[in-house]
């Protein structure tokens, strides 16, 4: 049986914590930073821990990462 793709996608957007969760950026810090309050800015920088629904999509795309 052939080996399974990784989404190339989500290998340089998303990565895996040791104990298997999805670890990704802040959304909303592209563009548009004007209209944002300084609270947003300042709480969305770095990253963040995906739900589990939203992580278990990704893990999907990502058969070898966990």
């Amino acid at each position: 049986m052939p080996k399974m793709k990784t989404k190339s996608s989500c290998k340089k957007r998303f990565s895996m914590t040791a104990t298997g969760k999805v670890k990704g950026s802040q959304a909303g810090k592209q563009h548009g930073m004007i209209k944002r309050s300084n609270k947003f800015l300042r709480n969305a920088r770095g990253t963040t821990l995906l739900s589990a629904p939203d992580a278990k999509i990704i893990k999907s795309f990502m058969p070898y990462a966990r």
